[in-house]
């Protein structure tokens, strides 16, 4: 289902500091899968829909610098809270030779784990006045299993009165207690969720599935209408449809992969929501996907 009218998007997540490594430099950003998500669909939206970021940060300088960057990429700000005591989680990026990418965390005590807890000034009652909710599960990961818990249970009332719910599936074991935990939480969410952005990688990872037939038929299963498998450099396959082959242009060269899947999400959502196809949608996305990695960091110029 599409909406004409001007939509209210909250995307709810961590940001981060970003080190993007050269030699022994390092490019300082500020990233995360769903503020990535929320800066590409922010850009490719038109301007009488409004994205903003939901989250938490510090009071330091950098945790200022963040939310300066944001509110640059047109992105509102005002649904991100301030902790008196934590700042913001950090990363670095290393990338071979190939584009491919690992990381280095530092985030085990950033101000966004404490969303949803007790005192905390944004709880899931914080979100009811928007038209969709974009997270993904490394958002359900940082949470408390209490707060985890609040979000989900409260996310049937949000879609009951009309709201939709946009899921990335982003699997990070680390983030996770157990595999079981993840299995739970995830599938939660799958049952929740309108518009989904699985990864064909990760949801074989961590539920088994043998090929990404049996993907789309677990996430179809659990009721999600719509959106998109992301196969890499497969191109993505659509949700509650089959399509004709799409012809997915290769990327014209893969300098970093970082925010691949998030950008993919960002240029879908945007067409999505403004009354594209399916086809038209997947292609935005798999067309933002492709520039994206041609460049390095999460956030490439505008």
């Amino acid at each position: 289902m599409t909406d004409r009218r001007p939509q209210r998007i909250a995307c709810l997540g961590e940001a981060m500091i970003e080190l993007a490594l050269d030699g022994d430099m390092a490019v300082v950003g500020f990233a995360g899968d769903v503020l990535n998500a929320a800066i590409y669909l922010r850009r490719a939206l038109p301007g009488p829909h409004s994205v903003s970021f939901v989250s938490l940060v510090g009071r330091d300088p950098l945790s200022n610098r963040m939310v300066e960057r944001i509110e640059a990429e047109g992105v509102d700000t005002d649904h991100i809270a301030r902790h008196e005591n934590r700042i913001p989680g950090a990363y670095a990026i290393i990338t071979d030779d190939h584009g491919e990418r690992s990381f280095v965390y530092w985030r085990d005590t950033s101000a966004a784990r404490t969303l949803f807890m007790p005192g905390c000034p944004i709880q899931p009652e914080t979100l009811a006045g928007f038209d969709v909710l974009h997270l993904s599960a490394i958002t359900l990961a940082i949470l408390t299993a209490d707060a985890r818990r609040a979000l989900i249970d409260w996310l049937p009332a949000f879609r009951a009165g009309g709201g939709r719910v946009a899921f990335d599936s982003n699997y990070r074991p680390r983030l996770w207690p157990d595999v079981a935990t993840a299995q739970a939480a995830v599938t939660d969410l799958w049952r929740l969720t309108d518009i989904g952005f699985p990864s064909v990688d990760d949801e074989m990872a961590l539920f088994g599935d043998a090929d990404a037939a049996a993907v789309l038929a677990r996430i179809e299963g659990a009721g999600v209408a719509t959106g998109a498998l992301k196969c890499g450099e497969a191109g993505p396959l659509p949700i509650g449809a089959r399509l004709p082959g799409a012809g997915y242009t290769p990327a014209p060269r893969v300098v970093d992969t970082t925010a691949a899947g998030d950008s993919f999400t960002g240029g879908y959502l945007a067409a999505h929501l403004t009354g594209a196809s399916q086809a038209d949608a997947l292609q935005a996305g798999h067309a933002t996907a492709s520039h994206v990695i041609g460049h390095r960091g999460a956030i490439v110029p505008r």
